[in-house]
């Protein structure tokens, strides 16, 4: 399965779940006047056209290369990443925030709170499968790798943003349910208002996470630490190489740039030298397929 594919399911799966959820809530809030409920159907409202972005950075990285963009587009799902976690922090946390502070200042009974919890109760339902399906697809990238070290070092930027929401969502849905609750059975709207600012709070910090996970990308981050220890392995064992002095990669999109400096076995000619570092970047390739572009440049030192 290539990234780009498991990337695209884990927004498609996303992308449904969230829109269902989406309009449940807000027949739910109409219904109880639920502060919780409100934000909460602002935020998976947000997160469908959060989804959307991502889609439209999927599709833009895979524009071929042209004079302009020489290395290709696949940094612009970096961008897209980076704009949908200010939109989750803007249109769902602080929007969660001031409906909740709202709600303190100008408090409202609640109605049909049954209605507000059965909508609760099925969403998380859908959110844990939609977490699922974002698991699953991450599992095929990841291998045995740790789904921590995963995140750490992935450059699947739109996977890590859709990780990050459906754990909000999950959590959000979660704490709404708790919340609405505790103001169904004590009768205080307080609580309600509260969740909201709640959810808000943990939509803010989860888009922080993620702003700085993709602000790293966007900078120019290496490849994972697996990836450059197995690089360098393979050049030192490579015919012809006597010393590898330094090798840079870039994380470019789903893709790499590796970029190495080489000292030669002594006593070649020309052609045989040009011929082994040749054969240096096809065999890098055909043992790396993420690595797109590959620069090999001989030296007697560093």
């Amino acid at each position: 399965m290539s990234d780009h594919g498991s990337s695209a399911k884990a927004i498609f799966y996303a992308f449904v779940a969230n829109l269902g959820i989406a309009l449940a809530k807000l027949a739910a809030a109409w219904f109880t006047r639920s502060g919780s409920m409100l934000a909460e159907s602002i935020h998976s409202f947000a997160d469908c056209g959060n989804q959307v972005l991502l889609y439209l950075g999927l599709r833009q990285a895979q524009k071929p290369a042209d004079a302009k963009h020489p290395l290709g587009y696949g940094r612009v799902t970096y961008f897209w990443s980076f704009i949908v976690a200010l939109l989750l922090f803007s249109m769902g946390g602080l929007f969660s925030i001031n409906e909740g502070w709202h709600k303190l200042q100008h408090s409202e009974p609640l109605n049909k709170v049954w209605v507000a919890l059965l909508v609760l109760g099925v969403s998380v339902v859908l959110e844990f499968f939609s977490l699922l399906g974002c698991l699953r697809e991450i599992k095929k990238l990841r291998g045995e790798r740790s789904l921590t070290y995963w995140v750490r070092n992935t450059r699947n930027a739109e996977l890590v943003v859709v990780l990050g929401e459906d754990l909000a969502a999950l959590l959000g849905l979660v704490l709404a349910f708790i919340f609405v609750s505790l103001a169904a059975i004590t009768g205080n709207t307080v609580f309600d208002a509260i969740g909201s600012i709640v959810i808000g709070v943990v939509l803010v910090c989860v888009s922080v996470f993620i702003a700085m996970r993709i602000k790293g990308l966007i900078v120019g981050r290496s490849a994972e630490e697996d990836l450059q220890k197995a690089l360098a392995e393979h050049i030192a064992d490579e015919p012809g190489i006597e010393q590898l002095f330094r090798a840079i990669t870039i994380q470019m999109g789903p893709q790499v740039m590796v970029a190495v400096k080489v000292r030669m076995t002594p006593g070649l000619t020309i052609e045989e030298a040009v011929a082994g570092l040749n054969r240096l970047e096809r065999n890098i390739k055909a043992k790396f397929p993420e690595v797109a572009w590959c620069f090999v440049e001989p030296d007697l030192a560093d």
